[in-house]
């Protein structure tokens, strides 16, 4: 394969990667669409390309909706046992990120709603939201006509928006100070205080660290914030599990304030923040390993702010 047509690749990887990353909500999926696409560029016959970027987007998105309609994807989602994969501010994968609906795209709420949409109105919804296309190009990339493109966009605006329920963007110096004083009740064990900072209708889930096959969901302020209280208590049991006593860090997971749970150097749980009105509406736990590797490649990499706890 000449360089050139390596070089045109490699000049659209990040873009077909954060569009891969959008519709199957996995870094690590994302990672081999992409790499998939490049074995079929490879093979292509690229003189008969008219237009490359437009071919290369074609064929990661097919390849990205057959993998969501795979029976594995079918399976680990109807099983109740998904969350989106968490990814740490700066990462490209969250690119683009110019415009609200862009940066809400990629969100850990919207990425989980977007789950309930059929695969080919998730792409859609991803093409022209997130990147911008007309009708005219999705439905050369799909395959569909202009009109079923502009219904199947129509339908998932209603549903993302009707379940999102949440207002503008929260300023991100305002929802680090809600997330704080959430930490700082959540470890005191002051449930009151955490009642008082939770909205009406929050809600809270937890992979459990990946060691149970559903996802635990917890409704009503009373029942977040009594698993709040019993999940950042420290228990020995919790330490052996943690590989050690972990510090507590504040930083931005896909737009949003998170905890993030270190020992030496080694992100252990993240725990992100939907924050609306000055208050905590939602909050995702994730400490299943097999969803913590590109957040913890980054980490390693970052310069973060002084832990908020140096030892939990």
């Amino acid at each position: 394969m000449e360089s050139a047509a390596v070089d045109q690749f490699e000049a659209g990887r990040g873009r077909l990667a954060s569009l891969a990353y959008r519709l199957l909500g996995s870094a690590a999926d994302a990672e081999d669409a992409v790499q998939d696409t490049f074995l079929r560029w490879q093979a292509a016959d690229r003189e008969r390309v008219e237009v490359p970027e437009a071919w290369l987007t074609k064929v990661v998105t097919n390849l990205c909706l057959d993998r969501l309609r795979s029976a594995r994807a079918r399976h680990e989602r109807a099983a109740g046992a998904w969350l989106p994969e968490p990814l740490l501010e700066g990462d490209p994968m969250l690119d683009p990120a110019d415009t609200f609906e862009q940066r809400e795209s990629v969100s850990l709420a919207v990425l989980t709603l977007l789950e309930r949409l059929s695969p080919v109105e998730r792409a859609v919804y991803v093409l022209r939201e997130a990147f911008s296309y007309s009708h005219a190009e999705i439905a050369g990339i799909l395959d569909i006509t202009e009109s079923a493109s502009q219904q199947h966009v129509h339908r998932a605006r209603i549903r993302v928006a009707a379940e999102r329920r949440r207002g503008s963007e929260a300023d991100p110096a305002s929802a680090r100070r809600v997330v704080e004083e959430f930490l700082a009740a959540a470890m005191s064990g002051r449930t009151e205080r955490l009642v008082a900072l939770l909205t009406d209708d929050v809600t809270a889930v937890s992979d459990g660290a990946g060691l149970g096959k559903r996802l635990l969901r917890f409704t009503t302020r009373e029942r977040v914030a009594s698993f709040v209280r019993a999940g950042f208590k420290p228990t020995p049991a919790k330490r052996r599990l943690a590989g050690g006593s972990p510090a507590m860090h504040i930083a931005r997971v896909n737009g949003s304030p998170a905890v993030l749970a270190v020992v030496e150097d080694r992100v252990v749980g993240a725990v992100a923040f939907d924050v609306s009105d000055g208050k905590v509406a939602s909050l995702r736990g994730i400490a299943a390993a097999d969803r913590l590797g590109r957040l913890n490649e980054a980490w390693r990499q970052h310069e973060p702010d002084a832990p908020v706890i140096n030892a939990w």
